[in-house]
């Protein structure tokens, strides 16, 4: 039987910069910096693609997206990837899910009524769901425990988000600052906390993997009271960006089409945008506060001593930074996550409070738990355990850039093919991200999406593209020649792997 513990946590769409111990200049994160103490934090981590779909079937796959080609929320994951989940399951654990993992359901497993078939948000192979509730379904679980606890639940419980306009104070500020119709105790976050502690609480037997999946700072820009003011609107003074919303979209045909979208651009009151950014501070401190229950409960129960704990996203959030919200595109906003990782065994003694700068991607928790479980390393894994560094080692060959790649084809819509005039296969972008430059590169022809080049060094908020300017050709074809290399090595190895030979089958690496 297996007798370590793997706690999985990922905050939906949570920035890579939100973390108070690594000095963000508004918001407080004791839960999180909590683990950092104990712990390694990965300050250079980054989501490999986005939105959610997409950004959790590379990290429970441990694949990059050109890899398993789960492209968008709703684009199916192929059955023939294994993950996390039924790998641990394979070495006797039963992997119990809270929350959910936005898996596309592969078509050609089901019969054609299947209700899956409807949905994005199903459950990834090899977990059990203890608390299945997506975000899409309207919290039906969270709106049972909230009429359990005297609410008079609307039909779709997440109406509970409209804003109290009546609330003092409500008219003076912009929409945002507006709390919710539910208290802070009996959030979304603190529903599925309560019900992960009671869980663990009735654990007979020792060996548990628990994938705890909070919605939370996801949006609604929505908070209950307390939280809804915690942060003001007047000290957000750190967006980055060009001068206005229309300079930002004059900078690429692609921002240009982003930020004509409601659901992703910025509002042009500067008010609105300012309170929008500090209410999702709000939210984050929320998720934070409810982490901070479980990590009590985990302490007093003794069960910290025995439990990996990772604590990640799917992706970030634009949060008013070059006039969006959300998450889109080539910036580094919506990629940039946290990871903290806390190995409570000995051999992690000496890298506790180790914060680490090296890129690493989330493609690597994956192996990392693999390899911390004792499992054989899944010869899909395209990232990296990092085992290494939570020992205090400094692993050799490291990577020296993140790699990102991000999808923008609808099937359904055609939104981005009508407006460029592309097929869907042109429809995408790849971006090198190196801590001294950016280059980013489309599918579609340059006539119609041109690359981007930006000096972090000289310019690390990103707002001027040298992509079409002299001297940058050398580092610029740098890049490509780097990137294509990074495709090539990461092409699918398992079979590719094997070979068979008159003495039967061999595999390499």
């Amino acid at each position: 039987m297996p007798s370590r513990n793997v706690l999985l946590v990922t905050l939906d769409q949570y920035r890579g910069d939100s973390i108070s111990a690594l000095g963000h200049p508004m918001v407080s994160t004791p839960t999180i910096d909590r683990l950092c103490r104990r712990g390694v934090c990965f300050s250079n981590h980054w989501s490999v693609t986005a939105p959610c779909g997409p950004a959790r079937a590379s990290l429970y796959t441990g694949t990059y997206v050109h890899h398993h080609r789960s492209l968008l929320n709703g684009t199916p994951l192929d059955a023939r990837f294994t993950n996390i989940a039924l790998e641990a399951r394979r070495a006797g654990y039963d992997p119990a899910l809270f929350g959910y993992t936005d898996t596309s359901v592969d078509p050609r497993t089901v019969g054609a009524d299947d209700a899956r078939l409807r949905s994005y948000e199903g459950v990834l192979p090899g977990f059990r769901a203890v608390v299945h509730d997506p975000f899409g379904a309207g919290g039906i679980e969270w709106g049972r425990w909230l009429a359990e606890r005297g609410y008079d639940v609307p039909s779709r419980p997440h109406d509970l988000y409209r804003p109290d306009t009546s609330y003092p104070g409500a008219s003076e500020h912009a929409p945002s600052w507006a709390p919710a119709q539910f208290r802070p105790e009996d959030s979304e976050s603190a529903f599925l906390t309560e019900r992960a502690i009671e869980w663990l609480g009735q654990l007979e037997e020792p060996g548990f993997f628990l994938h705890l999946s909070y919605i939370r700072p996801h949006p609604p820009y929505r908070n209950p009271v307390g939280y809804h003011d915690l942060y003001s609107a007047d000290d957000v003074d750190f967006l980055v960006g060009q001068p206005s919303r229309q300079d930002e979209r004059a900078v690429h045909p692609l921002a240009h089409l982003l930020l004509g979208q409601d659901a992703i651009a910025s509002p042009d009151d500067e008010a609105a945008r300012r309170q929008l950014r500090a209410t999702y501070h709000g939210m984050q401190a929320e998720v934070d506060a409810q982490l901070g229950r479980l990590l009590d409960f985990l302490d007093e129960s003794g069960l910290a001593d025995e439990t990996l704990i990772v604590l990640t996203s799917d992706h970030g959030e634009m949060g008013g930074d070059h006039w969006a919200f959300q998450k889109a595109g080539y910036f580094d906003e919506s990629f940039h996550i946290p990871l903290v990782i806390v190995d409570p065994t000995t051999g992690a003694e000496t890298s506790r409070g180790r914060q680490v700068r090296s890129f690493t991607e989330s493609v690597d928790v994956a192996p990392t738990i693999s390899e911390w479980l004792s499992l054989p390393v899944a010869a899909q894994f395209d990232g990296k355990s990092l085992m290494g560094f939570l020992a205090g080692e400094e692993p050799s060959g490291w990577r020296e850039a993140a790699h990102i790649e991000w999808h923008f084809r609808n099937p359904a819509t055609r939104r981005a093919e009508t407006a460029l005039g592309i097929p869907s296969s042109h429809c995408s972008l790849a971006v090198l991200r190196r801590a001294d430059a950016k280059y980013v590169h489309f599918a579609a022809d340059p006539a119609v999406l041109p690359p981007l080049y930006f000096d972090l060094e000289a310019d690390p908020a990103q707002l001027e593209d040298l992509a079409r300017s002299r001297g940058t050709e050398d580092a610029r074809l740098q890049a490509l020649a780097e990137l294509f290399r990074w495709r090539m090595r990461h092409e699918d190895e398992q079979l590719a792997s094997q070979l068979l030979t008159p003495d039967g089958l061999v595999s390499g690496n």
